[in-house]
């Protein structure tokens, strides 16, 4: 089962080493990390998302807090969270008929073009998995040259009449 762990940690040289070690350590593959800085900069909050199953994730969540700089770890798989993932592609558009199909598919999922060139565009996309995996679908016939993507990122909703702290 694929998890979404958030793990907020102090803004230290060298911590995302350390966490991405453990997962290493015990033979996990990260599908995705996102790392930043939070509204306080002396805190980072990492987005991983890992396959695992529950005693795996378990066990992986006790190592994290082993760890000194790890101050919190949260499995927003079954949290209410807010996940979104950013995703630049750059799609061939060999001729105007091509270039008008992209620029519709493109409006139809509120994606942004971002740059032109001659034979080709290249579309912004923010959202969650499913909305970012059906326009790199409807794209991947006209030709994708380059993606990159962000990873997940996610955060917990806050409680109608409470902020969501740390």
């Amino acid at each position: 089962m694929k998890h979404t762990i958030s793990v907020l940690v102090n803004n230290h040289p060298g911590v995302l080493a350390r966490v991405a070690g453990l997962f290493s350590r015990r033979g996990f593959n990260i599908d995705s990390l996102a790392v930043g800085e939070t509204e306080d900069p002396a805190y980072s909050r990492m987005t991983i998302v890992v396959r695992a199953d529950d005693r795996q994730l378990e066990q992986v969540t006790k190592q994290l807090f082993k760890l000194i700089d790890v101050l919190k770890v949260t499995d927003l798989t079954r949290e209410d969270a807010v996940s979104r993932e950013l995703v630049l592609l750059k799609v061939f558009v060999a001729d105007a008929a091509k270039r008008t199909e992209v620029l519709q598919i493109v409006d139809i999922f509120r994606a942004k073009v971002v740059d032109v060139a001659e034979n080709s565009l290249m579309v912004e996309i923010t959202g969650d998995e499913g909305k970012v995996e059906g326009l790199i679908q409807l794209l991947r016939p006209y030709g994708i040259r380059e993606m990159v993507r962000t990873g997940r990122i996610s955060l917990t909703r806050a409680v109608k009449g409470k902020g969501n702290g740390r």
